[in-house]
Order: structure tokens, then sequence, then C-alpha cells
């Protein structure tokens, strides 16, 4: 079974182009390792491609810095350079995506009071008819 389920940022924005009518989305995020060498936290940079709908997705709805995640496959591959040097490919091709924070979280701006509250007076005692 080849399952890859990923959760990091995107490193910078995506690319997209289209393959005859399909279109394509490139794009690499960084992803946490789950231990610290000498205290500090380090990542590995993942390749992920995806295609269709979810490349359209994927394109229109994150940019650099956004948390996603990611379900897919993982792809080797391998290539002649115009050098005439091989070169092998390691990337997550996406089936399926989500995000990985919401749009509040992923905000640089300070969040506003949520107006879902009402305020509660300061004499809520003698409002209460039992205590």
């Amino acid at each position: 079974m080849n399952k890859v389920i990923l959760i990091g940022r995107l490193v910078r924005d995506t690319a997209m182009n289209t393959a005859g009518n399909t279109t394509v989305c490139k794009f690499s995020i960084a992803v946490d390792r789950a231990y610290k060498k000498d205290g500090e936290q380090s990542a590995d940079f993942i390749s992920c491609v995806a295609f269709g709908k979810t490349a359209e997705f994927i394109g229109k709805y994150f940019s650099k810095g956004s948390k996603i995640v990611i379900e897919g496959e993982w792809r080797t591959g391998s290539y002649t350079n115009k050098d005439g040097q091989k070169v092998y490919t390691n990337d997550c091709v996406v089936n399926r995506v989500e995000f990985g924070e919401s749009k509040k979280e992923s905000s640089n701006a300070p969040s506003a009071p949520d107006d879902d509250f009402m305020s509660i007076p300061g004499d809520i005692d003698e409002l209460v008819p039992f205590t």
C-alpha cells in the first residue's frame, strides 16, 4: 500500500500549469520532524504535485505559509536533463487536500473580539432569580 499523509506549510506560492486539458499544481511543503536536534526543530521539505480539480483548489485557496493537510501517494521517477545527467525525483502526488487551520488562525492580523457573546452586566447576582 502506498499512502502518504502530510501536514505542513507551503514554502512558497504554488506554480500552476496546464498539461493538455489538465491543470497541474506544483508546490513544496515544510513538514516538522517529530524530534528536535540540539533543542531546535527541523523540517523536511517535500515536493508535491496535484492534478485537475484538486490542483485548481490548491492554487485558489493556498499560498506561501498556509498550513495544509495532504493525502496522497509517494512517487519516484527519473529523467535525463539537458546535460545528459540522470536526475531522480521524489514527489507526493496529492489525491486529497484539507485546510490545516482556519482562515482566522492563518491570518497574521490580530483577531477581533468575538461578537457572538453578550456582555454580562456587573450586577448579575441581582438579576439571577436563583443563587
